[in-house]
């Protein structure tokens, strides 16, 4: 009995919702509402209520009032009260009456036996004593003030950490002051180009014409109409931005790893977008999805590096931690800091302060390079055993873009990638075709694949889904009927 008080007592703590709005005195208002209350099954049997002290000062009438209606309550059978435990709700009232369920209630579609998706790291690899240790320290050592309003840029803390951390890494040219947090690459393009009544910058803008559906869904929102510009095996093209359309002044880049097609941007390329930033007061977007982990050579540096005040840098920590930390970053030219923060608002409303706190201190004291450095080891091995199975068992699927990232894309025989994909659901298998991130108005012949992320799948599950995928494969035989198909351009796969 004395467990049940407590666990009553902590139940129902000192606070109890009474509306006394209904009509009459008080006192039968109050036992109107209690009754109400117990009858709908809020206040379940056992239930111990406050003393009639607390309630009655909580609600701003007499003691009496309140001792009158319990005695009323406790006359009618609703409650109970004994010495030394209280004034509860009776054990034998009725249970509420059953709540009606729709016959055809909603559900949440099953996730494939096999997750190949991409864009996901490994979920149970989040470095959860490391993350909590840092959290320990960061929230002994806080200011006080770091727990009242937050300020639109972001934690000074983690803005230091990040300016350190990027020019270590990546070779952005930064400091704290020109850095604002976000909750990662989506909520930047929002502040960036609103959600349709304007914002700091206006469209059209230039975009990759292979990338993410949602984020040119996000632009076209914002009336900023996303501009294909077509791809090859050096990245984009941008040697045609002079041809688009003539308010285009922002281009829309993934330099590092294109997404998902793979690769780096040309050298070349980097030099001559720079320049046409340059002439024609332009600007880059520059998304630096997964620039930690390249396995081949050393890493590409941002292209923020060649100039700062014409490339805007964007970074998150959803692919080397977690989607679920909502943790991103901006490094703005000198002259779009102050219209970004006032996009943002006077109060930080999106990015948690603690989680802004631990972050930062996860970086400083090396724990983050640590689980980079671990991931990095991880994924390539993954990547690997990816490459070796296909040559094992579908040697005639050329892989590419794996050089860098957390995907593959497989190349299809023209006109399997559909059947490949059916084939892969089929198989229980989950991952999409190439043909998800191709822009809708791109005029180029469009090459077939799958888009394969290596990352995503728990360690214990993933040679099994590689086995189901190599399953799921168009056979060899597929390709005798390409070869006599005319000769394409596969230079270029978008436009």
């Amino acid at each position: 009995m004395a467990e049940s008080w407590v666990n009553s007592a902590e139940r129902i703590g000192a606070d109890l919702h009474v509306d006394l709005s209904g009509s009459g005195s008080r006192r039968a208002a109050l036992i109107g509402a209690l009754r109400e209350a117990v009858r709908s099954g809020r206040l379940t049997p056992g239930t111990r209520l406050p003393p009639y002290r607390s309630l009655a000062a909580d609600l701003g009438i007499a003691r009496n009032t309140v001792a009158d209606a319990y005695a009323e309550l406790v006359a009618e059978g609703w409650l109970t009260a004994r010495q030394g435990s209280g004034t509860r709700v009776a054990e034998r009232v009725a249970p509420p009456p059953r709540v009606r369920v729709p016959k055809r209630a909603p559900t949440v579609p099953a996730s494939p036996a096999h997750n190949l998706v991409q864009g996901q790291p490994d979920a149970g690899s989040f470095p959860r004593t490391a993350w909590l240790a840092a959290a320990r320290r960061a929230l002994t050592a806080a200011p006080n003030e770091a727990f009242g309003p937050g300020d639109p840029r972001g934690r000074i803390e983690l803005r230091r950490a990040l300016a350190d951390y990027l020019a270590r890494s990546r070779g952005v040219r930064t400091d704290p002051e020109r850095i604002v947090v976000c909750s990662g690459f989506a909520h930047a393009l929002r502040l960036l180009f609103g959600t349709g009544s304007g914002g700091v910058l206006r469209g059209p803008l230039a975009v990759e014409a292979y990338g993410l559906g949602f984020h040119r869904s996000l632009l076209t929102t914002a009336k900023a109409r996303p501009v294909p510009l077509p791809l090859d095996e050096h990245g984009a093209r941008v040697e045609e931005l002079p041809d688009a359309p003539s308010p285009v002044r922002t281009v829309l880049l993934t330099p590092a790893h294109q997404f998902p097609t793979g690769g780096p941007l040309h050298p070349a390329r980097r030099t001559a977008v720079v320049d046409w930033a340059r002439t024609r007061a332009g600007l880059i977007l520059e998304d630096d999805y997964d620039g930690e982990f390249r396995y081949d050579r050393e890493p590409v540096g941002a292209l923020q590096g060649l100039d700062p005040e014409r490339v805007l840098y964007v970074g998150s920590v959803s692919k080397s931690l977690s989607p679920a930390v909502r943790l991103g970053w901006m490094v703005l030219p000198e002259h779009l800091v102050e219209a970004v923060v006032t996009a943002k608002g006077q109060r930080e409303a999106w990015a948690s302060v603690l989680d802004q706190l631990t972050l930062a201190e996860f970086i400083t004291s090396g724990s983050y390079d640590r689980h980079v450095r671990r991931m990095r080891q991880n994924y390539r091995r993954r990547r690997d055993q990816l490459v070796a199975a296909l040559a094992e068992h579908a040697p005639h699927i050329t892989v590419t873009g794996i050089a860098a990232g957390l995907h593959a894309v497989l190349q299809l025989p023209p006109g399997t990638e559909a059947s490949a994909v059916k084939a892969a659901a089929w198989h229980g298998v989950g991952l999409e075709g190439l043909a998800e991130y191709r822009h809708p108005e791109a005029t180029a012949t469009a090459p077939d694949g799958l888009v394969v992320g290596y990352a995503t799948p728990a360690e214990h599950a993933y040679a099994g889904a590689i086995e189901a995928l190599c399953r799921a494969l168009p056979p060899a035989a597929d390709l005798s009927r390409d070869a006599a198909a005319p000769d394409r351009d596969t230079r270029t796969v978008g436009r």
